[in-house]
């Protein structure tokens, strides 16, 4: 069996992907993005979602999380990921750490956003809704939950390893 992932889930905009190449480095670990890996092997998620719609990426992105959580180290998924159910029991397999933000810090992360589901009127209550239709999910599926709304990056990140290593509870 392949060694226990830490696996970042959350919004979009929480800083997943960031957070991840920190943690991956501070950790001495790998770091792997869903995102990222559909991104390199089939285009630009936009793109994807433009010409093959929403379930085409679903399906791709399912893969490149199986890759994700097989590689192990630091895994970050896409924001909804989660609501696949085959990666939902894969998770139960791993270490799972929801980042969160507060929905008053979202505006100034998703500006100028090429983020598919967020081409919207207003971007920003579209948020506040996929957020909301996920939480559940989020808070159920995570070990532990980290907020990255204010404050230095770095601190989330030293905050993290902490739990990871066993040093808080």
């Amino acid at each position: 069996m392949t060694e226990r992932a830490i696996v970042l889930i959350g919004p979009m905009g929480a800083g997943k992907t960031s957070v991840g190449k920190r943690l991956a480095k501070e950790l001495g670990l790998s770091f792997y993005d869903s995102d990222a890996a559909v991104v390199r092997e089939h285009g630009p998620i936009d793109r994807l979602f433009a010409e093959h719609g929403e379930a085409h990426f679903r399906a791709l992105e399912r893969g490149a999380v199986r890759a994700g959580l097989a590689q192990g180290g630091v895994v970050s998924l896409g924001g909804g990921a989660v609501l696949d159910p085959e990666t939902q029991r894969d998770l139960s397999a791993h270490r799972v750490v929801l980042l969160t933000v507060r929905p008053e810090t979202v505006p100034s992360r998703i500006r100028r956003t090429r983020r598919p589901l967020l081409q919207d009127e207003d971007p920003v209550a579209r948020w506040n809704a996929l957020y909301e239709q996920r939480r559940e999910t989020y808070e159920r599926l995570a070990d532990a939950a980290f907020d990255t709304s204010v404050g230095p990056l770095q601190d989330v990140v030293t905050a993290v390893a902490s739990w990871v290593r066993g040093d808080t509870a």
